[in-house]
Formats: structure tokens, C-alpha cells, sequence
């Protein structure tokens, strides 16, 4: 195997070596590819320094030398990637030993497109500690059972009749270049744009889960996550779940979905409308919706971290 992992870099001089040695560890990884995002502290100079000392490191900038976004980021760093497979990483976060133990066996079988696996936390500050249980009950990210296919996609959108979990974590997914097929992060989103491209890829690829009971990689907890600094049903927190649920209504418009899938995601994006013309709660929002597209009442939804 020959894997080239991305980082998108922004604000990461306090992070960022640790996750540049933790994926190092590999044989298999080939290349790191750093997208340094116009930074206002030292992480241009890390990022070259770091270059300067390992081949395996490639720094990159947007051609304008500006600020785009995680999204763009990595859309950058796919365009560059030249290795068969592609994993990321986030500057903030570090991978574990175990990170890559399942690929070569599950990767053997040519239908499996990409696999992914289960994320720990560590607690950086107290204040992002805090935050993160406000908003987590468990310390690992991960799904309920091995899944693989189109269970992933129905499961990540709370269709399935058993509860899928919460989601995966783009730090654990490895996925085939060559299946990517066109795919980009959507670079309008500068949250929640990893939710939307998890969504998409699981229905577009074929998926299949890898180690799900243990952490293969940490997510490192701190001030500064922007997911810890929105809080859970604001305004603020409404605007971004709109935007992410207007992006998959746009696409479900451009996909073959069934009647249930596509009446799900409607369902969101018209919920997280009513949420924030109406100032209704997000259950009441999703009550009334339901009334409006009426078919839905004969599926059992269940609400996952991208619609809460």
C-alpha cells in the first residue's frame, strides 16, 4: 500500500508536529501532504521545517497564498496526493499505531472502496473538556456494529432499524483514490463540510467499518475546536445545520435516492428552516415538518449528530 495523508493546517503551531510524527510511524504512508491555510501564527514555518527534515512531507499553499477553509484544503491536497490511497488527518489530532492494521486484509477485497474506524479524545484544556461533554456522552467517536455498503449511507442518515451511532470521523476513513470519482468537500461550508462529504462518499462508495471497538486515531479537545465552541441548538448552531443540510438537499436533487432517503434529508433541511424563520426548538421544528411532507410518518427515523 502506498498512502498519502492531508492535513489541512491553520493555527496548529502547538499541534502540529505531533501529528506529522504520528502518521510518520507507517511504512505504508508515502507522502503528508500539509495545506498551510494562511495561518496567523508560526505554522508556515513549522510546515517548512518539518519539509525540510523528511521527503515524505510536501508543504502546499493556495496559489492566492490565502485563507479557504478546511474544505478547500483538502480538496487541494487531493489534487496533489499521487499515493493509491487517501487518509486525513487534522493538525490538532494524531493517529495511533493501530491506525492502518486493518487496511491490507480489507482492502484485498476490490468491492470495499473505503474503510473506516473508531476516534478517541484527549483534553488539551479544561474549557474544551467542558464544551465537549456538553455535547458528547462518550469519549469514543465510533458506530455500533460492522456495517458495510449501503447500510453505512441509510445508517449515518438514522435509517436503519437498529441505531447506527452517531458517526465516523473523517481522521479514520482510508479511502482508494481511484474511487473518489470526482468527489469534493463542498467549499461553501467552513463547518460541517467533513459531515457532508461523509454523507456523500457513503452513499457513492462502497464502505465497510474496520476497528470500531478502540480508538485508531485521538481527537485533540481544546478552545479553539470549532466544535466545541457552537453551542447545541443556538442560532449559530441552526445557520450551520441549515447549510449542511441544504448542501445535501441540493445533491440528493442530482442523485438516485429511494423515496425514504430522500424524504429524510428533505425532512432535516425543512425542519432546520422552520427552526430558524419560526425561532422554534429543533423537535417542534421537526414536528411540523413531518406534517408537511406527510409520507414520512410511515418510516421510524432516528436522529443522528448530523441532524441534532
Amino acid at each position: 500500500m502506498n498512502i498519502s495523508i492531508i492535513i489541512p493546517v491553520y493555527n496548529a503551531e502547538k499541534f502540529l508536529e505531533k501529528a506529522v510524527i504520528s502518521a510518520l510511524q507507517f511504512q505504508e504512508v508515502t507522502e503528508i501532504l500539509l495545506i498551510e491555510d494562511c495561518s496567523p501564527d508560526n505554522s508556515l514555518e513549522i510546515c517548512k521545517n518539518l519539509s525540510q527534515n523528511n521527503n515524505r512531507i510536501k508543504v502546499f499553499q493556495h496559489p492566492d497564498q490565502g485563507n479557504h477553509g478546511a474544505g478547500a484544503s483538502r480538496n487541494l491536497g487531493l489534487e496533489k496526493a499521487t499515493g493509491d490511497y487517501i487518509a486525513f488527518l487534522d493538525a490538532d489530532d494524531y493517529y495511533l499505531p493501530n491506525r492502518f492494521d486493518v487496511e491490507k486484509e480489507i482492502f484485498s477485497n476490490v468491492k470495499i472502496e473505503g474503510i473506516f474506524g473508531a476516534i478517541g479524545t484527549e483534553f488539551l484544556t479544561e474549557k474544551g473538556k467542558e464544551a465537549f461533554e456538553k455535547k458528547f456522552n462518550s469519549e469514543l467517536t465510533t458506530v455500533n456494529y460492522t456495517a458495510e455498503g449501503r447500510e453505512i449511507f441509510d445508517g449515518l442518515l438514522g435509517l436503519t432499524q437498529k441505531h447506527f451511532g452517531t458517526f465516523f470521523h473523517l481522521n479514520t476513513l482510508t479511502i482508494r483514490k481511484s474511487a473518489l470519482k470526482g468527489l469534493k468537500f463542498n467549499e461553501s461550508l467552513r463547518v460541517h463540510q467533513d459531515s457532508d462529504f461523509i454523507i456523500k462518499l457513503s452513499f457513492q462508495n462502497y464502505l465497510k467499518t474496520g476497528i470500531i471497538d478502540k480508538a485508531i486515531a485521538i481527537r485533540g479537545v481544546h478552545d479553539d475546536n470549532r466544535i466545541t465552541q457552537i453551542v447545541n441548538y443556538s442560532e449559530k448552531y441552526k445557520q450551520r445545520q441549515l447549510l449542511l443540510w441544504q448542501s445535501l438537499y441540493e445533491w440528493s436533487l442530482k442523485v438516485t435516492l429511494n423515496k425514504t432517503e430522500r424524504e429524510k434529508i428533505n425532512l432535516q433541511y425543512l425542519a432546520y428552516q422552520l427552526a430558524l424563520k419560526k425561532g422554534m426548538s429543533r423537535y417542534f421544528s421537526i414536528f411540523i415538518a413531518t406534517f408537511r411532507t406527510p409520507k414520512i410518518l410511515k418510516t421510524r427515523y432516528r436522529f443522528t449528530y448530523f441532524g441534532r
